[in-house]
């Protein structure tokens, strides 16, 4: 049978309402209008756009991929046109743009909400216009005013989409080592000559125009980061009148032929003297592409949460229809042959391991979003500068640990399958393959972890771990004087201890021999990651808690709430340990093996 998706908006709604309370920032730019009546009917209508539209083309995408022509135009998928123009059609893209540019102006929490449902139901497509509001954030903060007005209303509307041209064949993280050019044009343009490689949605029939992003270096520009400059280069050059004319001088030269996602065009791109136009000043473009990159990373993170969802239901789905052997502790099902295979407590472990993670995993990925509204929202300076901040530590922290967990639990998910999960008609190995880029691009994991540990525990002095520190003490305090919640506020106490341990022995070890601090980033963001979900069940516990004693209806998810909790804290929190013990083991026996012994 195939897979199938319901989207999670009820578990959203709670984590929403209750647990980040929305309401108490009604009086804020763009909250004013976000009240729950528009907020539920927005999750609810979007929740049936990503089951009734998206999910059922999602294998279609894997199995037919894009089509690249012999002219370097390339098809999408059947039935992709149809939705992305529902897509369009439902204002989909508008909801969190700039008012001023055609857009909604609501809160990012609520679109993190979305595109969780979108990924999850289809990963593939959900990036064409996930690309697209990457680079209207990468524009509307370093672009001119004459540029934001000529690109973003198209853009927005879905009308035009966009991409980010960084990588080439040589040249990956270290972008220093790019080769793509660009020589100035007496109008003020630029020609842009270079290849770029694996750029997602980088050519498709789904918009009247392409707006890439491209990182280039210009004449005069230093060898190095310092050197790099960002370019608008539209697929086709815009007339007068702001319309699409005639075709500029770049070209998809291939699709890449890869593992998964192969609903979305993965295309290397080649650029022969194409027109660009300078977007900021020159050789500042990397700074302007961050803004991109940083909202990319968010969004992965939220893609490795959405495979592992998808992945999830339909894992629990067959457990509970799947009938073999029978119960370690006696016949349950005695009208069969054999027992479905939920009653086993190995298969129970994946699932509630899956589970555990996918609604601390979702509450992280809001609460992340909603630092991102308050960081420009906010009231005051202070409360603005603490939520860039905790945005900024905890970013590589929610791209890494989200796609590693949501990888390692879509492959728990289709073992729950056993054999019919390595049959591609369930559907399961696909969300395998899918869930597998998320933790490559944007920056590997191992990157993401260099720079959570290099740059990010030290910028502002400190500012955004001393933030983090006092959220979790703040949890922690509030717990300990509810009985329901102490146990879990002292398992939490441990993991902080850990982590403030953690953190000590790499300022200690790290100066000295930098490779103590290569060695340790993985397990080190691992624990700060693992410290950040335990915070948001702590908030979750309580909000159950709380509504089951004022006599809420909804006993069975509240009460399914509070043992998910009990599970993590009993199953997962305890993992600080381990990690914290991985930081401190440092590089010695790491590079102490001879290159040729390998």
């Amino acid at each position: 049978m195939p897979a199938t998706y319901r989207a999670p908006v009820k578990d959203a709604l709670f984590v929403l309402e209750n647990v980040l309370e929305l309401d108490r920032h009604r009086h804020l730019p763009g909250f004013e209008d976000a009240g729950r009546d528009l907020v539920r009917a927005i999750l609810e209508e979007g929740g049936r756009f990503a089951e009734s539209v998206l999910a059922p083309l999602n294998a279609v995408g894997d199995s037919e991929g894009c089509t690249r022509h012999a002219d370097g135009s390339v098809t999408t998928p059947t039935g992709f046109r149809e939705a992305y123009a529902a897509f369009r059609e439902g204002g989909w893209g508008t909801l969190m743009a700039p008012k001023e540019y055609g857009g909604q102006g609501l809160p990012h929490v609520l679109g993190s909400a979305l595109e969780e449902f979108q990924t999850a139901a289809n990963m593939a497509f959900s990036m064409y216009p996930g690309l697209t509001q990457g680079a209207v954030s990468a524009i509307n903060v370093a672009g001119s005013d004459a540029q934001k007005a000529t690109y973003l209303p198209n853009m927005i509307s879905g009308r035009w989409t966009g991409t980010m041209n960084l990588t080439e064949p040589h040249a990956g993280t270290d972008l220093g080592l790019i080769r793509t050019r660009a020589e100035p044009q007496p109008d003020g343009s630029w020609k842009v000559s270079g290849t770029k490689i694996f750029i997602s949605s980088g050519e498709h029939d789904l918009a009247e125009n392409i707006i890439h992003l491209v990182l280039a270096k210009t004449p005069d520009a230093p060898d190095s980061v310092k050197g790099i400059s960002l370019f608008i280069v539209p697929k086709f050059i815009l007339n007068p009148d702001g319309t699409p004319g005639a075709r500029n001088s770049l070209s998809c030269g291939s699709i890449e032929h890869k593992m998964g996602i192969h609903g979305n065009a993965t295309c290397v791109m080649n650029y022969d003297g194409a027109t660009g136009y300078l977007v900021g000043e020159e050789m500042k473009g990397l700074k302007a592409m961050f803004v991109m990159m940083n909202v990319a990373r968010l969004g992965v993170g939220v893609q490795g949460l959405g495979q592992s969802e998808v992945a999830y239901q339909n894992a629990v789905a067959y457990a509970r229809d799947r009938v073999q052997g029978r119960a370690l502790t006696g016949t349950k099902n005695p009208e069969a042959k054999a027992d479905p295979i939920l009653v086993h407590p190995d298969v129970r472990r994946m699932l509630m391991d899956a589970r555990a993670f996918n609604e601390g995993g979702r509450a992280l990925a809001l609460w992340a979003a909603l630092q991102a509204d308050l960081s420009h929202k906010a009231e005051s300076a202070e409360e603005r500068e603490k939520a860039d901040d905790l945005l900024s530590l905890l970013t590589p922290v929610i791209k890494a640990y989200l796609t590693d967990e949501g990888y390692a639990h879509a492959t728990n998910a289709q073992q729950v399958f056993g054999g019919h999960g390595y049959i591609a008609e369930w559907g399961m190995e696909q969300f395998v393959r899918d869930a597998r880029i998320a933790m490559i691009y944007e920056g590997t994991n191992g990157v993401q972890a260099l720079d959570l540990v290099g740059r990010k525990l030290m910028q502002n002095g400190g500012r955004g771990l001393r933030a983090f520190l006092g959220e979790l003490d703040a949890a922690i305090a509030d717990a300990r004087g509810k009985t329901h919640l102490a146990a879990h506020a002292e398992t939490l106490a441990g993991g902080k201890a850990k982590l403030e341990a953690a953190t000590m022995w790499l300022m200690q070890n790290a100066m000295a021999n930098p490779d103590n601090a290569g060695a340790g980033a993985t397990a080190y963001l691992r624990l700060m990651a693992i410290n950040a979900l335990g915070m948001l069940w702590l908030k979750m516990a309580d909000v159950a808690r709380r509504q089951l004693d004022d006599g809420d209806a909804d006993t069975l998810f509240l009460e399914a709430k509070l043992l998910t909790a009990k599970h993590f804290f009993e199953r997962q929190m305890p993992a600080a340990h381990m990690l914290a013990a991985q930081v401190e083991a440092g590089s010695e026996t790491l590079m102490a093996m001879p290159a040729d012994a390998f």
